[in-house]
């Protein structure tokens, strides 16, 4: 069977293993794990009761005004610098059509296969840009490549922390990029759960340079894969483009409702991602540790919410498909089958970070099977 490109399969997978989606913890999908705050609940059950004025029964405003006002006084930027998307996948695929009409793309491997997709919807052309798989514990870390020469102009896609090592990279090393690129596109999604993330985003620089795209999502932030929301932030005429290649509605009212009543206050979305943020270096040093304990698993350093693990022997690396399956099937726990990520094969894992219950869940069963089990019947 063919890797799946994305994780969070969990209501297929349960189809597939006879059991509830209840029953499955999913460790492929990299989520925060609270439930979603009062300020997001209340306006969602007040529209859920209809009447006059409700998002569900008015047409979205097409422009989406109070939502961007609501992001651009978040990020200090103008109105006219924000578009709300149908989650970040939607976003990309814009961001490619521009990258497209650059010329060929860069993208970082092991990296995102969304990228790729996005760029074959245009015929865009891409070229791997390969990434060392070894690299310190200390994080922000200077990006580590270097553009090659003989290709400008090029467009650069890059994940900040990147996916799927979880490497942290400082805005300094990064910053330089946008004078070698005619299109820099940078991928934020989990930067707001990193401890202290916001200091390298690269946000602050988008006015300063109409060939950067930066892209958020309140999917990882808060825990809302279901309801698709995301923003990009670039220069005004750039996303007046996006805006008229898309569909007329590409949000809901309930999306474009919960937009505006998670970040309506920057204090309460400030106090949010510092729990968050709290929770990713409590459970991201907790789940490493106890996944170095089984020998043959080495975790690689991460700042994001999530683990990259290798399987390794004396011998050299070792496939940990087999555990993945059994974890799986006997475990009922979904671990990221890192094969759909160019640049990486069956001897790597993704694990996304969990409370505390589903840690211990995670590391009894590994206890139990160890790194290199028998396959499954």
């Amino acid at each position: 069977m063919a890797p799946a490109t994305h994780g969070g399969n969990r209501a297929a997978i349960a189809r597939r293993l006879g059991c509830r989606p209840s029953q499955l913890l999913d460790l492929s999908a990299s989520l925060a794990p609270f439930a979603p705050p009062l300020r997001l609940r209340l306006p969602l059950l007040r529209a859920l009761l209809g009447g006059e004025g409700s998002p569900l029964r008015d047409y979205p405003d097409r422009a989406f005004t109070a939502l961007r006002g609501t992001i651009a006084r978040l990020h200090a930027v103008e109105p006219e610098q924000v578009l709300p998307g149908n989650g970040a996948a939607e976003l990309f695929t814009w961001a490619a059509r521009d990258a497209a009409a650059v010329g060929t793309s860069l993208l970082p491997t092991p990296g995102f296969a969304d990228y790729g997709r996005a760029l074959a919807c245009w015929g865009g052309r891409w070229r791997p840009w390969p990434l060392p798989l070894r690299w310190g514990e200390r994080f922000p870390a200077p990006f580590p490549l270097e553009v090659p020469s003989g290709l400008e102009p090029v467009a650069l896609w890059l994940t900040n922390p990147h996916n799927p090592t979880g490497q942290l990279w400082s805005r300094a090393s990064l910053e330089p990029l946008l004078e070698r690129a005619g299109l820099l596109i940078v991928d934020e999604a989990f930067l707001p759960l990193c401890p202290r993330g916001e200091e390298d985003s690269l946000l602050p620089l988008v006015a300063r340079h109409p060939n950067l795209v930066v892209i958020r999502s309140l999917t990882k932030l808060y825990g809302l894969a279901g309801l698709r929301l995301a923003y990009a932030v670039a220069h005004p005429e750039r996303l007046r483009h996006w805006s008229r290649w898309r569909d007329p509605w590409p949000l809901n009212g309930l999306a474009v409702a919960a937009g505006e009543a998670l970040l309506a206050d920057p204090a309460a979305h400030g106090r949010w991602c510092a729990r968050v943020g709290d929770w990713v270096r409590r459970e991201g040093a907790a789940l490493a540790g106890g996944v170095a304990a089984v020998p043959g698993l080495v975790p690689l350093p991460s700042a994001a919410n999530f683990l990259l693990v290798r399987g390794q022997t004396s011998t050299g690396p070792h496939s940990l498909e087999p555990l993945r399956l059994v974890l799986e099937r006997r475990h009922r726990i979904l671990a990221r089958d890192c094969r759909s990520f160019p640049g990486l094969d069956g001897s790597w894992l993704r694990l996304a970070l969990s409370d505390r219950r589903g840690r211990q869940r995670l590391l009894r069963a590994l206890a139990r099977e160890g790194a290199f089990p028998q396959p499954p019947d």
